[in-house]
């Protein structure tokens, strides 16, 4: 199993990124797919979730409204947009593969909820 997540890099608050995350290796469309990020010196936090057919989403209270999950089965590939970025969002942005056929989210997932990782992509938002 391969998660592979791009997009991250260094914006000024207020700016946009798109992350995406590539898997391979398991059947995709039946896994809830997630994003954490982990600030510096910090724990791994909930970010964002979207259920196995995109009909459930769930979002951490600190990026709601400004961040979107979005997947393609397709593609087999999981987005997070991400917009009026802060500097406390600042962290490595990790996607994650879990709770196959979960029909609808309710609160911030834990990591513990979720058995695939990918190895993480830096976003640094400056003042």
């Amino acid at each position: 199993v391969q998660l592979v997540e791009s997009g991250g890099g260094s914006v000024q608050t207020g700016g946009f990124l798109r992350l995406s995350c590539a898997a391979s290796g398991l059947p995709f469309n039946v896994y809830t797919m997630s994003w954490f990020r982990q600030p510096p010196g910090k724990e791994r936090d909930f970010v964002a979730a979207i259920t196995w057919n995109g009909g459930s989403t769930s979002y951490a209270d600190s990026v709601k409204g400004r961040f979107t999950i979005s997947r393609n089965n397709g593609a087999n590939t999981v987005f997070l947009q991400m917009g009026s970025l802060k500097p406390e969002d600042t962290a490595v942005y990790y996607c994650a593969a879990g709770r196959p056929y979960m029909n609808k989210l309710v609160g911030d997932d834990s990591p513990e909820d979720y058995s695939y990782w990918g190895q993480g992509t830096q976003v640094t938002v400056s003042s």
